[in-house]
C-alpha cells in the first residue's frame, strides 16, 4: 500500500473519491510529462489534506505537473519566505519583459505559482495564520510595484518623464488600503487602492501632458494589467472605490487636493479606512510624507469619544444589508464576524491614537495586544478576541482557497461543510460549528461592551427628569418634580438647569453636541438624585459640561459610557476639588471608564513604569507635548488618589504617602530631562579634585510638606537645589563649555521651567525656592560646601527647624548619603536648652501673629493656638534639644515618627506624645477634608476644643516655662 493510498484512507469517507480521482488525474498528467507521480514519502501526506482543501491546488498540479515538483525541489514548501524574497522572484520572472501583453502573462502565471506555494504550506499545516497573510501580502505589494515600474517606464517614452513647476520628477504613489495595508490580506481578497502623486505639472517630453492626466492613464493601465480576466485569470482584482469621491472623483489627484478633500469633506468612514492606508508602491519617500500630513485627520489630537458613535452607525448599516441579503451565515459581516473585531480595535484607534503612537499600528492583533498592555481592555477579553480572530481567518482563507473565489459565506451542502470541517482540523461539521459559534459569542459580547447602545433609557425616573429639562411642565411643575426625586433645593437646581439651557455654551453648541447634551441631562438629574446634596452636585457637574461644551467629544464619552457618567457623578458629589480638577483638565474623563484601575493609586515602581511609557509616546523634539504628557501623567495619578480617598478606603497618611511619591517620581524624570537636554548642549560638567578629573552631580532638597511626606492635593514643592563641583577646572565638557555655576545655574531655570510652565494640561507644582541659604538673596543653586558653611555658621533657629523636616529626593545615592551626614551634624550639635526654647518660642509667636485667621466664631487648624503648627514646632524644639544625645531623632522627617521617637527616648511622656498624634492627625484630616471641599482650612470655634486644649496645654508646660 502506498503512502497516497494511507493518506487517502486517513480521510473522511466523503471527501475520498473527490481527492482519490484528482491523483489519478495528476498522476496521468505527470507521467504524459515525462515525470514519475511520487506515491510514497513525504510529499503525497502533504498532497492529500491540502487537495482535499483546495480544488485550485489541486487543478493547478494536474493542469502543470512540473510546477509540484519545482517547488517541492527547491524546498519553498517546507520553509519561510525570507524578506524580500517574493519581489526578487518576480524581477527574475520579468527580467526580459517587453510590452505590456507579456507582462500580463507573467504576472498571472506568476501569481497562479505563489498561491499555490501559499495555499499548500497553509492547508497543510506549514504555516502559521502571520506567515499566510504576510505572504499574500508580499504577493500583491510585489505585483503592483513590479508592474508600476515597467508601466511608468514605457508611458513615459510616449509622454516624457513626468514633472513639477521646479523641473523635479514625479512618480505615482499607490496606497493600500484596507487588508492590504494592514498586511492582513487572505486568500482571494480584492485589493483596495489609491492613486496620488506629489504635485501638478506636465510631462517634459515631445508630447506633453498634464501630471494629472499621465497618471491617469498610469492608473487605467495598471489596473487592466493587474484586474483583466485573461486566458491565465487574473492578478488581482483592484478596488478603488476609497479614493476621494469614490466613483465619481479622478483616478489619481495630486497631494494638495487629496490634503484637501480630507480636511472639508473626508467622513467617519474614510477616518477609519484611513487608519490601514500604507504606501505599497510608487514613491515610497513622498507617500510617506503626505501620510504624516493625514495623520491629524485620522487621529484627532484630543480624545475623540464620538468614534463610538460613528463606527456604531456604521455596523448598524452593515447589520442592515446582511439581513437584507440574508447574510447571516458571513463569517465577516454577521455577527460574532471578523469586522466586529476589527470594529473595536479600530474604535480605540480612533479615539486613542492621537495621543497613544502605539494604537496607529495597522494590524489588528498588534493593536489588541496593545489595548491589553494599557489596559483599555482586559487581558482576557484580548485572549478572546485574538482566539477568535485567527479561527476566523483560518475559516476565511479555507473558504477561498478551495475554488480560489472570493467569498464569506459557510457553505451549506454537506460535501462543503465536511471539506471545510476537515480543512480546520475538526471531525465533523457539528464539532466545527460548536467552535465556530463559541468564538462568534465571545466577539459579539465583548463588541456589546464595547459599542452597547447607550441610548437605552434608565428607566421611568430619567423619562420624568427629561421632561423637566424639555421644560415641558413650566416651572411650577418642574419644581414640584424635582423636589419629588430628592433634590434638596429645587429652586437651585431648577435655576441652574435653566441657566445651562438658556446659557451662550448651549447656544453655541454644533447640532450634534446638543443632541448629546439633551441625551445627557436628564441621566446626570437621575444620577444626582441617587445620591446626597443633589443642587450642589448637579451645579459641579453642570459646571464641567459647560467647561467642555465646545468639545462635544467629552459629552460622547459620557453620553457612550453610562458607568463614567456614574463615576462622575459619585465623584463630584463627593469632592467639590475633584469636581474642579475633572473641570480644568477634561481628558481625566477617560480615567473614570475603568473603576478598576480609577480607585487604585500607583504604588512608586508603577509610576515610573506609567511615565516612562507615557513619555515615550511623545514625538522627538515636541517640547510642548513633553511638558502636557508629563502634566496628564500628574492629573491623572492624583485624580487616582482622590478617587480612591473619597471612597474612603485610604486612611489620610496612605493619601499623603501617594502624593509625596508622584511628587518625587516626577522630580526625578524632571531632573533627568533637564540634565539630559543640557549634556547635549553643553556636555558634562566636571571638575578636578586632587589630581582627578570626575563629573560634577545634583541633587534636589525637599522641605516643608514635601520634606515631611505630608504632601496635599495643591500643595507647592519647597525645594533647595545643590552640586558637588569642587576644585580646579570646573567647566563643561561638550562642545560649548561653559563653567560649571552656569550650568548648574541652568540646570535649575531648566527644572522649574519643566515644572511650572502653565500649558493647556495645568502645571506640574508651584515651586518656592526661599529657603535656600541666605534666602532670595541667596544663589538658586549652592555647592555641598556653601550649604554645610551656611547651615553650620549663619543659619537662624527656624532654618535648622526646617531642616529637621528635609530630605535628599532626587539625584545620586552619593549625595543622598552626603546630604544626610550634613543634616545630622547640623541638628546633632549640641544647644543650650533655655535659648532654642526661647527662640522657637518667638518665631512661632511671630508666625501666630502674623498668619493666625482665626477670629470668635472660626479656628485655624494649622495656624491657630494649639493647632497643627504648635504640634509641629514642639516636636522640632524637643529634635534640636536632644539630637546629640540621640542621633536616631534624625532619622526621620515626618511629624508622626519623630513623635514616635521623642517618645521611644522618654523624652516625651507617653500620655503627651499620644496626644499630640491624634491631635496632628485629627487637624490635618479636617484640613484635609476642606481642601477636598475647596473650604480654607478653618472650622467653627466650638469644634475639635478639646484637642486644641490638650494640644495648648503641652505647649504651655514645655515652651513657656523658662
Amino acid at each position: 500500500m502506498t503512502s497516497i493510498d494511507v493518506e487517502l484512507r486517513r480521510l473522511p469517507p466523503g471527501l475520498r473519491p473527490e481527492v482519490g480521482q484528482y491523483w489519478e488525474a495528476f498522476a496521468a498528467a505527470a507521467r504524459a510529462a515525462g515525470l514519475e507521480p511520487p506515491a510514497d514519502g513525504l510529499l503525497p501526506r502533504q498532497l492529500v489534506p491540502v487537495w482535499a482543501g483546495s480544488e485550485f491546488v489541486a487543478r493547478a498540479c494536474i493542469g502543470e505537473p512540473a510546477l509540484l515538483a519545482e517547488l517541492w525541489t527547491s524546498g519553498e514548501l517546507a520553509r519561510v519566505q525570507a524578506s524580500g524574497e517574493c519581489r526578487a522572484r518576480l524581477e527574475r520572472q520579468l527580467a526580459e519583459v517587453v510590452d505590456e501583453t507579456q507582462l500580463g502573462v507573467l504576472l498571472r502565471q506568476f501569481r497562479r505559482r505563489e498561491m499555490i506555494r501559499i495555499a499548500w504550506r497553509d492547508l497543510a499545516g506549514l504555516a502559521s495564520l502571520a506567515e499566510t497573510l504576510g505572504d499574500l501580502t508580499d504577493l500583491a505589494e510585489a505585483t503592483v510595484d513590479a508592474a508600476l515600474e515597467r508601466l511608468h517606464a514605457w508611458q513615459s517614452r510616449r509622454f516624457g518623464q513626468p514633472c513639477d513647476a521646479d523641473g523635479q520628477a514625479q512618480r505615482l504613489v499607490v496606497l493600500g488600503m484596507g487588508k492590504l495595508g494592514g498586511r492582513e490580506l487572505n486568500f482571494s481578497s480584492d485589493i483596495d487602492l489609491i492613486f496620488t502623486f506629489p504635485r501638478q505639472g506636465q510631462t517634459d517630453g515631445a508630447r506633453a501632458v498634464a501630471n494629472e492626466e499621465f497618471f491617469r492613464r498610469l492608473g487605467q493601465r495598471l489596473i487592466k494589467v493587474l484586474a483583466e480576466p485573461t486566458a491565465d485569470g487574473f492578478v488581482f482584482r483592484v478596488d478603488m472605490r476609497l479614493r476621494p469621491f469614490g466613483d465619481s472623483g479622478p483616478l489619481a489627484i495630486s497631494f494638495a487636493a487629496f490634503e484637501d478633500y480630507y480636511q472639508n469633506h473626508g467622513r467617519d468612514w474614510e477616518r477609519y479606512a484611513m487608519i490601514k492606508a500604507r504606501v505599497i508602491a510608487g514613491d515610497r519617500e513622498a507617500g510617506e510624507h503626505l501620510l504624516v500630513e493625514l495623520r491629524p485627520f485620522v487621529y484627532r489630537r484630543y480624545l475623540d469619544y464620538g468614534a463610538f458613535e460613528a463606527l456604531r452607525g456604521m455596523k448598524a448599516l452593515i447589520a442592515q444589508e446582511v439581513e437584507r441579503k440574508g447574510m447571516q451565515r458571513n463569517i465577516k459581516l454577521g455577527p460574532g464576524g471578523i469586522r466586529e473585531i476589527e470594529f473595536i480595535g479600530q474604535a480605540f484607534q480612533l479615539i486613542y491614537g492621537g495621543r497613544d503612537p502605539m494604537l496607529r499600528e495597522r494590524g489588528i492583533l498588534a493593536v489588541l495586544d496593545h489595548l491589553a498592555v494599557s489596559g483599555r481592555l482586559p487581558a482576557a477579553a484580548v485572549a478572546d478576541l485574538k482566539q477568535a480572530y485567527v479561527f476566523l481567518r483560518r475559516v476565511e482563507n479555507r473558504l477561498q482557497a478551495w475554488a480560489d473565489r472570493q467569498t464569506h459565506d459557510l457553505p451549506d451542502n454537506e460535501l462543503a461543510q465536511l471539506r471545510l470541517a476537515h480543512a480546520m482540523g475538526q471531525p465533523d461539521w457539528e464539532v466545527f460549528a460548536d467552535e465556530l459559534a463559541r468564538h462568534a459569542r465571545a466577539v459579539s459580547q465583548q463588541f456589546a461592551q464595547v459599542f452597547g447602545n447607550a441610548a437605552t433609557d434608565a428607566g421611568t425616573h430619567q423619562e420624568e427628569l427629561a421632561v423637566v429639562w424639555g421644560d415641558e411642565p413650566g416651572e411650577e411643575g418642574a419644581l414640584w418634580i424635582l423636589a419629588e426625586h430628592g433634590f434638596e433645593d429645587p429652586v437651585l437646581a431648577w435655576n441652574r438647569l435653566r441657566a445651562l439651557k438658556n446659557g451662550f455654551s448651549y447656544r453655541a453648541m454644533s447640532p450634534r453636541g446638543r443632541e448629546r447634551l439633551d441625551v445627557l441631562v436628564p441621566r446626570v438629574l437621575a444620577a444626582a438624585a441617587a445620591g446626597p446634596r443633589p443642587a450642589a452636585t448637579l451645579e459641579r457637574v453642570f459646571n464641567l459640561l459647560e467647561a467642555v461644551a465646545r468639545r462635544s467629544v467629552y459629552l460622547a464619552l459620557l453620553a457612550e459610557h453610562p458607568q463614567a457618567l456614574a463615576q462622575l457623578v459619585k465623584l463630584c458629589a463627593a469632592s467639590s476639588w475633584i469636581a474642579t480638577h475633572l473641570t480644568r483638565y477634561p481628558l481625566l474623563l477617560d480615567d473614570l471608564l475603568n473603576p478598576a484601575t480609577l480607585y487604585a493609586p500607583l504604588d512608586r515602581r508603577q509610576l515610573v513604569s506609567e511615565l516612562d511609557q507615557q513619555l515615550a509616546r511623545v514625538p522627538a523634539g515636541d517640547a510642548e507635548e513633553l511638558l502636557n504628557a508629563l502634566r496628564y501623567f500628574k492629573q491623572g495619578s492624583v485624580l487616582r488618589v482622590a478617587a480612591a480617598d473619597v471612597s474612603g478606603a485610604m486612611p489620610l497618611m496612605i493619601v499623603s504617602d501617594h502624593l509625596t511619591e508622584i511628587a518625587e517620581v516626577l522630580l526625578c524624570k524632571v531632573l533627568e530631562l533637564a540634565w539630559t537636554d543640557l549634556l547635549l548642549r553643553f556636555g558634562p560638567p566636571e571638575c578636578v579634585v586632587d589630581g582627578v578629573k570626575r563629573e560634577a552631580r545634583f541633587a534636589i532638597l525637599a522641605y516643608g510638606k514635601l520634606g515631611g511626606i505630608e504632601l496635599n492635593y495643591g500643595s507647592d514643592l519647597d525645594l533647595v537645589f545643590l552640586h558637588d563641583s569642587v576644585g580646579g577646572h570646573q567647566v563643561t565638557a561638550g562642545p560649548r563649555q561653559i563653567d560649571n555655576t552656569a550650568f548648574f545655574a541652568k540646570l535649575v531655570q531648566r527644572i522649574i521651567h519643566l515644572l511650572t510652565t502653565r500649558t493647556g494640561a495645568g502645571d506640574l507644582y508651584e515651586v518656592d525656592t526661599r529657603l535656600r541659604p541666605s534666602g532670595r538673596a541667596g544663589l538658586l543653586v549652592s555647592s555641598f560646601e556653601a550649604f554645610a558653611e551656611y547651615q553650620q555658621r549663619q543659619a537662624w533657629t527656624w532654618e535648622h527647624q526646617a531642616l529637621a523636616r528635609t530630605r535628599a529626593v532626587a539625584g545620586p545615592a552619593a549625595l543622598t548619603e552626603r546630604f544626610q551626614a550634613i543634616r545630622r551634624e547640623v541638628l546633632g550639635r549640641e544647644r543650650d536648652p533655655v535659648t532654642l526654647r526661647r527662640e522657637v518660642r518667638d518665631m512661632r509667636e511671630r508666625m501666630r501673629a502674623e498668619l493666625d485667621a482665626s477670629t470668635t466664631e472660626t479656628f485655624d487648624l494649622k495656624q491657630g493656638r494649639g493647632g497643627i503648627a504648635d504640634i509641629e514646632f514642639m516636636v522640632q524644639y524637643k529634635i534640636l534639644a536632644n539630637a546629640h544625645r540621640y542621633p536616631d531623632l534624625l532619622t526621620y522627617t515626618d511629624n508622626i515618627r519623630q513623635t514616635d521617637g521623642l517618645e521611644r527616648f522618654g523624652i516625651l511622656s507617653v500620655a503627651d506624645a499620644a496626644r499630640l498624634r491624634n491631635a496632628y492627625r485629627s487637624l490635618r484630616r479636617r484640613i484635609h477634608l476642606l481642601k477636598l471641599q475647596e473650604q480654607p482650612a478653618r472650622i467653627p470655634a466650638d469644634e475639635a476644643r478639646e484637642v486644641r486644649k490638650g494640644v495648648s496645654r503641652i505647649w504651655r508646660r514645655l515652651m513657656e516655662s523658662d
